[in-house]
């Protein structure tokens, strides 16, 4: 069985889909400059400049460097899946890359940082990515990446899972999965990470109905790509129980809706020897039992 076999995307959809989000300039992508800017203040914490640089998805999410990050004479490549989102890229002056994510064109040990913005949710073999992205950093080079997590879209899926079955007794993946927190967290490990970090952040929104949440979707290019996804559209019968569904179980104030979008954000080095390392297990020179018994003293004196 190949991959092609497995595929849980469509690739060349997902492209068809980011290439109409680009076309429509007067789009508000107000989640795309939440997370650019949430990876910018997490590398403005990083007192480094890096030579060579690549961020992923920089076509429809704004990315900027943060002054310094960029050494004098360094490089940084934008990359997206089409020439479509790269003709507006509002990110660092430099090449512009067309590639597929799911197959990184990038030499072993060959870039210093790679950022990669709201792409990685979307690949059908994210452990292999990870790989890729892994293998392509120097050693000591950094990788940052913001991806949709589990509880995005979580009202939507709901809504549409549970209207379609009422009318038609049936019902088939419309909304894309999300991978949790804690898997790639694990992920990051395997892929050969050191101090992997993987933590979230919650995006809270509202909207006046169901519909406008599907154009802002349409705007980041994030409707759906499943490779299995339904031949069968959504009837007009199934869309208005869709509708009362989800103002039902997701009311918001002022008769509108709320939607989650979950943001993970994952953080890797490349191993290097200057990075600091756990503790060999047992070196501690404190037992835990003296730690513990030290403990029980303190509180038993705060009793008293």
């Amino acid at each position: 069985m190949t991959d092609r076999d497995i595929a849980l995307f469509d690739v060349a959809l997902q492209r068809r889909r980011r290439a109409r989000a680009a076309a429509a300039a007067e789009a508000d992508r107000f989640i795309a400059r939440d997370v650019a800017e949430s990876l910018f203040m997490r590398l403005s914490g990083i007192e480094r400049a890096f030579e060579r640089v690549l961020i992923l998805g920089g076509g429809l999410v704004p990315m900027a460097l943060p002054p310094g990050r960029l050494a004098p004479d360094g490089l940084c490549i934008t990359a997206d899946t089409g020439v479509e989102a790269l003709a507006g890229a509002a990110g660092p002056p430099g090449p512009r890359l067309v590639l597929d994510d799911g197959a990184l064109p990038m030499a072993a040990g060959s870039l210093d940082l790679l950022v990669s913005a709201l792409r990685l949710h979307a690949v059908n073999d994210l452990p292999g990515v990870l790989a890729q992205i892994r293998a392509a950093l120097r050693p000591d080079g950094l990788f940052l990446a913001a991806l949709f997590g589990g509880d995005t879209l979580a009202e939507l899926r709901e809504s549409l899972l549970l209207a379609e079955i009422e009318v038609t007794g049936g019902a088939g993946a419309r909304v894309s999965p999300f991978a949790q927190l804690q898997d790639c967290a694990a992920l990051l490990q395997r892929a050969g990470f050191a101090l992997p970090v993987a933590d979230r952040e919650e995006i809270n929104v509202t909207y006046e109905s169901p519909l406008s949440l599907i154009a802002d979707l349409r705007a980041m290019g994030e409707t759906s790509a499943l490779a299995d996804r339904p031949a069968r559209g959504l009837s007009r019968r199934i869309l208005a129980r869709v509708f009362e569904q989800y103002a039902e179980r997701h009311p918001a104030p002022g008769g509108r809706i709320a939607a989650r979008f979950e943001i993970l954000y994952l953080h890797g080095w490349a191993p290097h020897a200057s990075q600091a390392r756990p503790a060999r297990r047992g070196s501690g020179e404190v037992s835990l039992g003296t730690a513990l018994e030290a403990i029980r003293k303190a509180r038993e004196g705060g009793d008293g």
